[in-house]
């Protein structure tokens, strides 16, 4: 997949395409079966697919004090949106400039003399264009206007529920990781690189891999069984805290894991955690002796949920 930054990168190669336009955060099941349907109309209609999304994502630019829980890294959305199969991502910087373009514009900027797109499918919901007063009428009429094909696709349902990003934020939110994985298709995944810490872990018996979150807000907290992918070709159990470590006054949100059986050193190693099941809230703790006490507890929870005996 051929990743464009910004519409100064687009090219004459670029134009007459299939296009769809959205966050598309987590690319979730949802998101997968709209894909499904781009790439069969790009097939089709012998055209190259693109989506066009944001960085940041407009809920993160207009609420910089609160955003939503990020479900995937751009990196992270990179590479889930390639395996879907798309040609191209657009991915347009938003900004003070972007975020006041009528929906009238974007559709004429982005759409027409940038892609020169034939066929646009979108949700239902989609809305676009300063305060969102663009959508799927508004792009009704560019596709009369300019002569290109515009389908809306139908909701995305699990047992009579829509499948949306805002639904998995709450599933991982209240520890619901099984809704969250059948909306998802697959384990709620966490990547980033391993770097340094204070050596806590190691001192008491439990060393940890600490991931760099590098989110504004993350979409899990607490402790949970996981699985960790990028060291080796071996799927790795662990147990893994994420939040603020409230028992030792600390602030910024961090993803520490406990491999089980594993002495190597992986600093600066990108690594996948995939989160299983949750096992309990991030607690305080009197003592720095009952916080251990907890994390051999949940060391043995976690081994018997993932089936990992200790050697």
């Amino acid at each position: 997949m051929e990743l464009i930054r910004g519409l100064y990168n687009l090219r004459p190669r670029h134009r007459g395409c299939a296009a769809t336009i959205g966050a598309y955060d987590g690319v979730h099941l949802g998101h997968q079966a709209l894909l499904q349907q781009l790439e069969a109309a790009a097939r089709d209609n012998r055209l190259a697919s693109a989506l066009v999304s944001f960085e940041p994502l407009p809920a993160e630019y207009f609420r910089p004090a609160d955003p939503p829980a990020r479900l995937t890294r751009f990196r992270e959305k990179f590479t889930a949106l390639d395996s879907c199969g798309l040609d191209r991502f657009l991915c347009l910087g938003f900004d003070e400039a972007l975020a006041v373009w009528p929906a009238e514009e974007f559709i004429e900027r982005v759409l027409v003399a940038g892609l020169d797109a034939q066929y646009v499918i979108v949700g239902a919901d989609f809305r676009f264009g300063h305060e969102r007063k663009g959508d799927v009428y508004t792009l009704r009429d560019a596709a009369r206007q300019h002569g290109f094909q515009l389908v809306v696709a139908e909701d995305f349902e699990i047992d009579g529920e829509r499948v949306s990003s805002t639904g998995i934020r709450l599933a991982l939110a209240e520890g619901r990781l099984r809704d969250a994985r059948l909306m998802l298709g697959r384990d709620y995944r966490m990547s980033g690189r391993v770097i340094a810490g204070d050596g806590l872990g190691r001192k008491l018996g439990f060393a940890t891999a600490n991931v760099s979150v590098r989110r504004a807000a993350i979409a899990v907290q607490g402790i949970f069984a996981v699985r960790v992918l990028g060291i080796g070709d071996v799927v790795r159990p662990a147990v893994a805290s994420i939040g603020t470590r409230p028992t030792v006054n600390g602030r910024q949100p961090l993803l520490e894991v406990h491999l089980f059986d594993f002495h190597g050193d992986i600093y600066g190693r990108y690594v996948h955690v995939d989160f299983v099941e949750k096992l309990r809230e991030e607690s305080r703790f009197a003592s720095l002796e009952d916080m251990q006490a907890q994390m051999r507890a949940d060391a043995d929870a976690a081994r018997e949920i993932l089936g990992a005996k200790a050697e």
